[in-house]
């Protein structure tokens, strides 16, 4: 197998909150969850903090446990990174730090799945290809977001109906009414999609952040058939540096509404014959 790893933050002057790894069958994507920087979140860390450790925690049970599912994998290092946090942080607040997760191992013939949230992961079956992942949407704050893709990019009235939709979204999390993420609760890993695939069905497989995956889903700069063949012939890299490229010609995310005009940007490849 044959795995490229490329990655860019948001910003040059702040830390990513995107981690990716990979060690020997087994990988990880994360994407922390972000929010306007006024938010309060009750962790004296921060999201890459968290986010590093998630990762860390999540691609070591997937290998020494094979015993254990995905998910079960998953709850085991949420439950894991939430005890390193300390008695000065407090994991009941409706923001505190969080991350969409994918994730896959060789088992066996096959390779497991989870994906949780709007990162997605692209299986390549010799050119028939599957897209899982963007799985826990909040029908109710969509009038708010597209109220704030309709604002004047960086107007006050953007600003404030931004911070609206984000706590909106933290009051609903992981609580039945909203999206699931992996925070500070075991059992949001019940809620990710799981499934397997046969190794010798896939030729490639790729896992992408939502900033990434702004190719296809966003900007329409191609379909997965095109982002895939793309970073087999020209590297994952090529497919953030056509992202940038794009959010370049839409700095007022006009063309292209959206919340953020950059985002994170983490991609993984693997091609496996």
């Amino acid at each position: 197998m044959r795995v490229e790893i490329a990655g860019e933050p948001q910003r040059g002057d702040r830390p990513t909150e995107d981690f990716v790894a990979s060690s020997g069958d087994a990988f990880v994507l994360l994407d922390g969850c972000s929010a306007p920087v006024a938010m309060e979140n009750g962790c004296e860390h921060g999201t890459a903090w968290y986010v590093r450790r998630l990762g860390v925690h999540l691609l070591a049970r997937l290998v020494d446990r094979p015993d254990r599912t995905m998910a079960q994998c998953l709850s085991d290092a949420i439950a894991e990174t939430a005890s390193l946090h300390g008695a000065r942080c407090d994991l009941s607040h409706p923001n505190t730090p969080a991350a969409m997760v994918v994730a896959a191992r060789g088992h066996g013939s096959a390779l497991q799945y989870l994906v949780l949230g709007d990162s997605q992961l692209v299986l390549d079956r010799d050119g028939s290809f599957a897209v899982i992942g963007d799985n826990q949407p909040f029908p109710a704050g969509e009038p708010l977001r597209r109220q704030v893709h309709a604002a004047t990019h960086g107007s006050p009235e953007r600003a404030s109906l931004h911070m609206r939709y984000a706590l909106a979204v933290r009051a609903a999390r992981n609580t039945g009414h909203g999206p699931w993420v992996a925070a500070a609760l075991p059992r949001a890993a019940e809620h990710a999609e799981t499934g397997s695939a046969p190794l010798g069905e896939l030729r490639a497989f790729a896992a992408l952040t939502d900033g990434a995956a702004r190719f296809v889903d966003r900007f329409d700069l191609g379909g997965w058939p095109d982002a895939m063949r793309l970073m087999d012939q020209r590297g994952a890299a090529e497919v953030i540096r056509r992202v940038r490229e794009a959010e370049g010609q839409d700095p007022t995310c006009a063309r292209w509404p959206r919340s953020k005009g950059r985002d994170d940007a983490t991609v993984l490849y693997a091609r496996l014959r």
